[in-house]
């Protein structure tokens, strides 16, 4: 038989590929094989059959889990959005071709704080995109998710997805007119004794905040403390404390710079027409403040 007659004979099977994607997303093989519904014994079938197909080592095993060798760290970002891609392709072929989804994840105070306010006008300017929008600090899996676009906060390290980060967001000091006429600050020293309130998902916090400023941390305990930006400034703007959050988020006057957040997608969605118009409208809302 003519190898023309047979296209598919170098395409690894659909398990495989599954197979090597969700471990690779997890390093272990039975949260992989859970995740898939089949045996960790199965998945490291799937996984042997893919190396001898492929001819190289894609893992190195251990007794802890496993890690991707180089060559299974190229190929893991070659095949990165593929599975995603082929969802995304069944979806579309079984429901009304007149309205695509862009499905977003974000993390919760910028989904919440930043976007959600900026919602209409972007269905004003895409009325033939549907949203539908998720929030979370869970590390979602693309293809798993059907998740178009992640919007993460923290330090990049997303070696395998496109990332474009948020640039010049910064952070301020924040509180209400109501504390400031009560506990007035002319200088960093003066916060030494204020009510502060803690964020604890931020990059930039208060210990550091006041290194930068050539001061030791407060003695006094934290007024409050949360675990999510929005719970933060909310409680900022009812003069409960003085709040060290971004200022992208709070729309506040700017201070020392810390990239935060990040537009995080498979590089095969760059390609999706609802991915390009909204980065494209992101970067205008951002004015153009990406880095990519």
């Amino acid at each position: 038989m003519r190898s023309d007659e047979n296209p598919s004979f170098n395409l690894p099977p659909l398990r495989a590929i599954q197979a090597f994607e969700q471990t690779a997303r997890f390093g272990n093989l039975a949260r992989a094989a859970e995740v898939l519904d089949l045996t960790p014994s199965a998945v490291s079938h799937q996984l042997a059959k893919l190396e001898v197909m492929i001819g190289r080592q894609l893992f190195v095993r251990a007794a802890r889990g496993v890690t991707l060798t180089p060559v299974g760290e190229q190929y893991l970002k070659d095949i990165s959005g593929l599975l995603q891609s082929l969802e995304v392709a069944t979806e579309r072929a079984a429901s009304d071709v007149s309205l695509d989804c862009l499905r977003l994840h974000s993390s919760p105070s910028f989904g919440l704080l930043w976007l959600m306010p900026r919602l209409e006008a972007f269905r004003m300017s895409n009325p033939d995109i549907q949203i539908n929008l998720s929030c979370s600090y869970e590390s979602l899996h693309f293809s798993q998710d059907k998740i178009d676009v992640d919007i993460r906060h923290g330090r990049p390290n997303w070696p395998s997805y496109e990332v474009r980060t948020v640039r010049n967001e910064t952070f301020a000091v924040l509180a209400s007119p109501k504390l400031l006429a009560r506990c007035p600050i002319n200088t960093a020293a003066d916060l030494l004794a204020a009510d502060l309130i803690l964020s604890e998902a931020t990059l930039l916090r208060w210990p550091e905040w006041f290194a930068q400023h050539g001061l030791a941390r407060p003695e006094n305990p934290y007024a409050l403390s949360f675990d999510r930006s929005y719970m933060t400034l909310e409680a900022a703007s009812h003069g409960l404390g003085f709040a060290l959050e971004s200022a992208l988020l709070a729309q506040q006057a700017l201070s020392s710079p810390v990239a935060a957040h990040h537009l995080v997608f498979p590089r095969a969605h760059s390609s999706f027409p609802r991915v390009r118009r909204f980065l494209e409208w992101m970067e205008e809302e951002l004015g153009h403040s990406f880095v990519f």
